[in-house]
């Protein structure tokens, strides 16, 4: 760490006001361009109503502004994962908290998946996106393992928090490749609770 990043002060709220604004436009951006590469500061910088020097002021590269989009998605998933979870109260209830944070509206909308599937390919040429997905993976079966293992035992927990993780991803990238459908979260948390339903009955 070098000493300017020792003294260097934390941001000011007009500061991280305009980085989460930003990061809003890109997302949006994304949405609209359906690539990283077709997204160019300028059009992120217009949906912000800000110059393109502030962008890179703020972000530096264009993939320094993916990588903070990514955190941003990650964040709100999240949070609303944990508030979830805050307000469960059995096993079961953990589970179905995790389904539903993951179809939550801030995560499940046009601009959020459209920018997720662009993510997903970006991981594949970036080490720290691949490094926030495997995070994101991780976190998604740790915590409906937690809430399984009670009812399914341990061995078996696994096995269907894989395949539940599997079951959410593929509804994603069905949204994601139907982008004129209006994605519909709670139709997908029944279509997954139904699947982790059958498991704990079989």
């Amino acid at each position: 760490m070098n000493q300017w990043t020792r003294i260097r002060p934390a941001p000011t709220s007009l500061e991280a006001a305009r980085r989460e604004a930003l990061i809003t436009a890109a997302i949006a951006a994304i949405e609209e361009t359906g690539s990283m590469e077709a997204t160019t500061m300028a059009q992120i910088a217009a949906r912000a109503s800000v110059s393109p020097a502030l962008v890179h002021h703020y972000f530096g590269a264009k993939d320094d502004l993916m990588i903070a989009a990514m955190r941003h998605l990650l964040r709100e998933f999240r949070n609303g994962v944990t508030r979830r979870l805050a307000a469960a109260g059995t096993p079961r209830e953990r589970v179905g908290a995790v389904v539903e944070g993951c179809f939550d509206p801030s995560q499940f909308s046009r601009e959020a998946i459209a920018a997720w599937l662009v993510f997903y390919l970006y991981a594949r040429r970036s080490s720290e996106a691949a490094r926030l997905l495997r995070l994101y993976f991780r976190r998604l079966e740790t915590n409906l393992i937690s809430g399984l293992a009670p009812l399914l035992g341990p061995e078996a927990a696994i096995s269907v928090a894989a395949a539940a993780g599997a079951m959410i991803d593929g509804v994603w990238l069905r949204q994601a490749l139907t982008p004129l459908t209006a994605p519909d979260g709670p139709a997908a948390v029944r279509m997954v609770e139904r699947y982790i339903d059958a498991e704990i009955g079989a």
